[in-house]
């Protein structure tokens, strides 16, 4: 019995300096998390993809965050401080020739991008759970710059999709170059996707985190590491041209109440009802998405109708980072945060049924914060004292970990994204488990796996 617990220890993957088990006899991976390797073996050479991937991804990440600050600049005179602010300064008839313009050259872009790369992989998500991970480069790059370009112009989507392509893209190339097998190139994949992510709102954890929870599926310790070493890499090379603060800055530090734990088990059923149905009307327009020469009339109408309501509501223009920011501050009144909480699902939906190309991570977050803010204002004036920002921080929570069906990714996001939460982790995590167990139960899509192409037969 000795002799094959000693040969068991030898032939684990990987193998160890120290050949002889403890004096109990019993294994190390007996502790589930701390599996072997298997079929995705950490060599020295994976090792190595893993450095240059998180490097790459971190240079593309400030590539194409240049790139969108350009277009910023170009259309609103955007250079530091609001982006809403930007946008309201400007006159109405400005607001909608640009954005108007954005639809045009994304029409162009992405159609001649779709027929002629059509061959071409591009969709990170499908080339990871029903593929061998292997994406084009070229067409990622061309993609993601189109999309920069028209979010900077303030079309209604995220802007973290073409960094989180473009970590993939960089993860298929190294992994086909150093000669990984298929099963370590999915995984580098993975790893080059949430280091996209970690490095353009400086949240390495949060972007390990969703590596292994949600492009990867497993919290193992073999797939952790490398999503924490490629997370952390890429986040710091992306410090050369990207701040290195919270990417919501100047967050209360928002203390603890039992009114707010309260609230957070009612809150976490609505948000989890609503995230259902948010989820849903991504997944329709998704599959109805306008393809082919549609593209060049759908583009331009929705634009031109989410340009006119910009007019009255210049805060639905981009990604909507400063609805969220405005919440977390509890800046906003009720008739302000119920209508922007009411239209801005609909407008990203409509952008993203239009043709256009980008994330929803962001529209979901600042969908979560408005309602929170929203469901805070009215609750204190049943139980008063708790500041309306610390409802929108658990409402953002809440519908980032429903809509992505991973809790914990979410829970690290929100609180790097805004260096603040920590006191409010209790009503936070309760919300997050409600909403999220409420989302699974009821239909089980998450905001990216409702937006999967369908699979030809």
């Amino acid at each position: 019995m000795g002799k094959q617990r000693g040969e068991s220890e030898r032939q684990r993957i990987p193998q160890p300096l120290i050949k002889r088990r403890i004096a109990s006899g019993r294994g190390a991976l007996e502790q589930p998390n701390a599996t072997h390797d298997g079929d995705v073996a950490l060599t020295p050479m994976f090792w190595l993809a893993v450095a240059l991937t998180g490097i790459a991804t971190g240079l593309f990440g400030d590539f194409l965050m240049w790139v969108l600050a350009l277009a910023e600049g170009w259309a609103f005179h955007y250079h530091s401080g609001s982006y809403q602010a930007a946008v309201a300064a400007v006159s109405g008839a400005r607001r909608v020739g640009f954005l108007v313009l954005a639809s045009v050259i994304g029409a162009i872009g992405w159609y001649l991008i779709r027929r002629f790369l059509r061959h071409e992989k591009a969709e990170i998500d499908d080339a990871l759970w029903t593929g061998t991970g292997e994406l084009s480069l070229r067409r990622s790059l061309l993609t993601s710059v189109v999309s920069e370009v028209v979010i900077g112009m303030g079309a209604s989507i995220g802007r973290e999709a073409a960094p989180k392509l473009m970590g993939g893209a960089s993860g298929s190339v190294i992994g086909l170059w150093t000669r990984l097998s298929t099963e370590q190139r999915r995984l580098l994949v993975a790893c080059g996707g949430g280091a996209g992510l970690a490095a353009v709102y400086n949240v390495p954890l949060g972007g390990a985190l969703f590596t292994a929870e949600v492009l990867y599926g497993t919290l193992a310790l073999p797939v952790v590491l490398p999503a924490l070493a490629c997370s952390f890499i890429a986040t710091y090379v992306a410090w050369l041209y990207l701040p290195n603060g919270a990417t919501y800055a100047d967050i209360p530090a928002y203390r603890f109440s039992t009114s707010i734990m309260v609230w957070s088990v009612l809150a976490g059923v609505i948000v989890g009802l609503l995230t259902v149905g948010y989820v849903r009307l991504i997944g329709w327009v998704s599959h109805h998405r306008a393809s082919g020469a549609r593209i060049f009339w759908s583009m331009p109408l929705v634009f031109l109708a989410v340009g006119t309501l910009g007019i009255w509501y210049p805060q639905l223009f981009g990604n909507g980072k400063d609805m969220a920011h405005q919440a977390f501050l509890g800046v906003g009144s009720v008739g302000l945060l119920f209508a922007l909480f009411a239209l801005k699902p609909f407008v990203t939906a409509a952008t993203l049924g239009s043709g256009a190309a980008g994330g929803v991570f962001t529209p979901f977050l600042s969908t979560g914060a408005l309602l929170g803010a929203l469901l805070g204002v009215l609750w204190s004036h049943m139980w008063p004292g708790t500041p309306v920002g610390a409802f929108a921080l658990v409402g953002a929570a809440a519908m980032v970990g429903a809509s992505m069906q991973a809790p914990l990714a979410g829970l690290a996001l929100v609180l790097e994204m805004t260096h603040s939460g920590f006191s409010l982790m209790i009503p936070m995590m309760c919300a997050t488990v409600i909403a999220t167990t409420l989302v699974r139960h009821i239909d089980g899509y998450s905001m990216y796996s409702a937006r999967l192409p369908r699979q030809l037969e």
